[in-house]
This record gives C-alpha cells, sequence and structure tokens, in this order.
C-alpha cells in the first residue's frame, strides 16, 4: 500500500506519529484478540478430543469475555480521555505563556507525547530567559539604587542631584539619550538637564506627541520606530527611538518629564518601564522637597539677614558696615575673575559675618572706649557664635569657613582657630581684607576715620597678617 493510498483513505502510516488515543485504540483491539483466539483454540481442542461443549455454553462464555473486553476498553479509554483534556487545558495555558504561533507550531505533531515534550522544552527555555532578564534586571536596579545613593549622599544641590538621575537612567536602559524637561508657568516644557546630547534652552509644547499622551494619561508612554511620524523634524535628534517617557506626577499633577531614548536593543520590556516609572515618581518627591527646602532656607536666610542688620544697625559708628564689606568683596572677587558661584558666596557671607556679635553684650558692642582684654575675648566669640547660627542650614553651611575664619591672620596671630598662611582660604582672606578696610574707614568713638590713601598703607604695612596681592588687586578697584 502506497503512501498516496494511505493518505485517501486517512490511515496513519506510522503509529508513533499517531495520537495517544488512536495508539491505544489499536492496541487494545490488537490485545483483545488474544483471549478470543485462544478461546477458540480451546474450544477446537475439546472438540477435537470428544468434550462436548454445547454451542450456547461457548456463545455465553464468548459474551462475557467480549462484555469484559468492552467494559475494559471504555474505562481505559475514560481515563484516557480525562487524561487528554488535561492535556488540552495545558495546552490553552501554554498558549498564553508561549504565544500562539508558538502553539500552532507545536499543534503540528500528532503525538502528544512529543508535544508535550517539546511545550516543556520550550517553557524550560522561556523560564531561563526569564531568569536571566530578572537577573539583569535586578543588577539594573541595584545599579540605579547605588548610583542614586551615592548622589544624595553626596549632593550639593538638585541640579547635582537631576543630573545624575538622568546619566543613571540612560546608563541603566543601555540608551543613547536621555532628557529631563520640567513645567514652567507658561504651561511649556523646558529642558531641565540633558545627557548624550548638547542642548540649549528649550522649550517644547505639550501638545505634541508623546507628551499630549503622558500628560492625559499620567503614565509611562512608549514610541516605537515605525511611530517617528508623531515627531516635529527639530525633536528626532532630541528624542532617538525607541523613546520611554515618564510622567513626573505631584499632587496628581504632572510637572514633568523623563525620557530615555535610543536604546540598543529596540524595545523596551516591562520591567524597564516599571523602573523608570518609579524613577520618575521619586525625582518629582525630591524636586518638590528640593523647592520647599529652599522656600524654608530662603526664609532663614532673610531671618538671619535681619538679625544681622539688627546688630550692624545698634551701632551709629558701624552702620552699614555689612553692606559695604559685601560691595568690596564682590568688587574683588571680580577682579580676581573668580566663579559667579564663589562671589555670590563671598557676597552672602559678607552681609552675615558679623552675625555672631548678637551674642555679645550691648555694653561690649556700644562701648565708646577700647575694650579690656576680658570684654575682648568676649568680643572674639563671635565667629564661633555666627557659625552657629547658620550651620543648621545646610545651603547656608558653605559659608560657615568665611564666618568663622574672618579674624584669622597669616602669622598665626588672628581668632579663634590660630590658623596660618595656606590654611586661610583665599575667600576669607579677600574677606579679611575688605572687612579691615572698612573699619579703617569708619569713625570709631575712640578715634576719627582713616582716609582711603591711609588706609592703604595700614593694610600694606598688615605683610605678616593679610595678603598682600589681594591688598593690591583691591586697591586698584578702588582708585
Amino acid at each position: 500500500m502506497t503512501r498516496r493510498m494511505l493518505k485517501k483513505f486517512h490511515i496513519t502510516p506510522s503509529i508513533e506519529q499517531a495520537s495517544i488515543l488512536r495508539k491505544f485504540t489499536i492496541l487494545f483491539c490488537l490485545m483483545s484478540l488474544f483471549p478470543l483466539i485462544f478461546m477458540y483454540y480451546f474450544y477446537l481442542l475439546l472438540r477435537d478430543n470428544g468434550i462436548e461443549v454445547s454451542q450456547i455454553n461457548f456463545q455465553n462464555t464468548l459474551i462475557f469475555v467480549m462484555l469484559g473486553v468492552g467494559i475494559g476498553y471504555w474505562s481505559m479509554r475514560s481515563m484516557m480521555k480525562k487524561l487528554m483534556d488535561l492535556v488540552k487545558l495545558n495546552q490553552q495555558t501554554l498558549k498564553a505563556v508561549l504565544g500562539p504561533e508558538k502553539i500552532r507550531e507545536l499543534a503540528q505533531e500528532k503525538n502528544e507525547i512529543a508535544v508535550l515534550a517539546r511545550s516543556f522544552k520550550e517553557i524550560t527555555s522561556r523560564l531561563e530567559d526569564n531568569i536571566k532578564n530578572l537577573e539583569l534586571a535586578k543588577r539594573t536596579l541595584h545599579s540605579v539604587l547605588a548610583k542614586v545613593g551615592q548622589g544624595i549622599s553626596s549632593m550639593q544641590n538638585i541640579d547635582t542631584f537631576l543630573d545624575l538621575i538622568v546619566e543613571t537612567a540612560v546608563d541603566a536602559f543601555s540608551g543613547k539619550v536621555g532628557v529631563l524637561l520640567l513645567m514652567d508657568d507658561d504651561k511649556k516644557m523646558r529642558v531641565k538637564t540633558a545627557y548624550g546630547i548638547k542642548l540649549k534652552d528649550l522649550a517644547l509644547n505639550i501638545e505634541h506627541e508623546p507628551f499630549k499622551q503622558v500628560f492625559e494619561t499620567k503614565k509611562p508612554f512608549k514610541v516605537n520606530k515605525d511611530q517617528a511620524a508623531h515627531f516635529l523634524s527639530e525633536e528626532k535628534n532630541m528624542f532617538p527611538l525607541p523613546l520611554l517617557c515618564a510622567p513626573l506626577v505631584l499632587h496628581k499633577e504632572v510637572i514633568g518629564i523623563l525620557s530615555v531614548g535610543g536604546k540598543e536593543s529596540g524595545r523596551y520590556e516591562a520591567d524597564e518601564i516599571n523602573l523608570i516609572s518609579n524613577l520618575a515618581l521619586q525625582t518629582a518627591v525630591a524636586i518638590e522637597n528640593s523647592r520647599l527646602s529652599e522656600d524654608v532656607e530662603k526664609t532663614y536666610f532673610e531671618t538671619i539677614s535681619a538679625l544681622a542688620l539688627a546688630v550692624d544697625a545698634k551701632d551709629k559708628y558701624s552702620r552699614g558696615h555689612l553692606d559695604r564689606v559685601a560691595k568690596y568683596v564682590v568688587q574683588i572677587g571680580e577682579a580676581l575673575k573668580l566663579s559667579r558661584q564663589e562671589i555670590t558666596l563671598l557676597r552672602d557671607a559678607a552681609r552675615l559675618h558679623d552675625v555672631g556679635k548678637i551674642g555679645v553684650p550691648d555694653e561690649i558692642l556700644l562701648k565708646p572706649a577700647p575694650l579690656t582684654t576680658a570684654e575682648m575675648d568676649i568680643m572674639k566669640k563671635h565667629p564661633e557664635v555666627g557659625e552657629s547660627i547658620i550651620k543648621p542650614i545646610r545651603s547656608l553651611r558653605v559659608l560657615c569657613d568665611i564666618i568663622r575664619h574672618h579674624h584669622e591672620k597669616l602669622n598665626g596671630n588672628g581668632y579663634p582657630d590660630g590658623l596660618k598662611g595656606s590654611e586661610i582660604s583665599h575667600l576669607v582672606r579677600i574677606t579679611t581684607v575688605a572687612d579691615i578696610f572698612d573699619a579703617l574707614t569708619t569713625d570709631r568713638p575712640y578715634r576719627s576715620r582713616f582716609s582711603v590713601e591711609e588706609a592703604f598703607k595700614e593694610l600694606r604695612k598688615m605683610k605678616e597678617e593679610v595678603d598682600q596681592n589681594i591688598v593690591e588687586i583691591f586697591i586698584k578697584t578702588l582708585k
């Protein structure tokens, strides 16, 4: 019989490829023939040996045997059918795991055992892949948390922290470009920080995709490479595809968007979407805390400044001293071409450098005569008192060095720590020169003010006490 004839009559050419039920039916039928053949053979032997067996008894025996075979067949087939139903149920479950395409591929096998074997092989392979992905996700998460934790512990300001967040997100997701956009007062998204691309101050309309989608759903949104038409041409280089965007949600409002684009593998996994979503939420909280902290610290700075001005106003002879010293240090800083950050630090420290005098009794602070040794010892405490006032505020701690040491001298005869030479920072040296100059050019109860030229001479005499390079630069700024 040829294979074509077998196909015509729907006869399976190989029992190995048959289903379990078909195998069972064929094998059971074959096995059932043996007792029937044996009974017929036994009947012939009895008849040939002269032993009479009535046809009715033989038929009854044959019926009971056939009935037993039938009952056995249907019982075993029923059990086998339950097993097949369980296999089908497992196949439906596997369909959700492996996908319809893989199931159709497996369904080409006629043998259920082969199907199960291949199914379990596929599941094992998927599990191994999932375990690898989970390990990778775990390492990625640990890397992100470690970098963010390191950033928090060493963070000087919120900008440094946001730079770290964007850089860490790009590295963790194997992307090329990361951008953090924050909402401004005009309801436009402005680039706060970027990684992997240089951007100028750029404002984007939230009506453009994918921003509109993110703002409306308040959920992460990914853009595949085939969705490039949604972007404006000038934004394509800024947001390379595939792109993943996560909203910074605070008090149910979107205050910004964290985006990572250009992933090498071309697609983002579910665990990465969850990770960037959590990262965006934590970033939103950090931004809000920074804003609240800035408001509190600004209020505290203004309060301390008011205290310093109150102390300054007590003495009619030194009234305006803080503002003048602040003006002088800015002039010196600009002449030295210091950074804008250092000049701001000098100005703020100058405004607060004598705030510690609030702890000095008025009879000493306003005494119209030179101070005694005991009184001078009390007066010398004001730099330490001033430092203790501002030290609790994190953003003002950078002022502590200037406020504590503005009375130190290069020869070590200053106070409160007796610092010498290189131990005194250049910002402290600048403040010291400005402070001494203003004191010399201000009237005192026990002496008249020095002229500017006389004050210059006095400063030049202090070669062992103050930095003469700064003195000369200061002199040039006033001429």
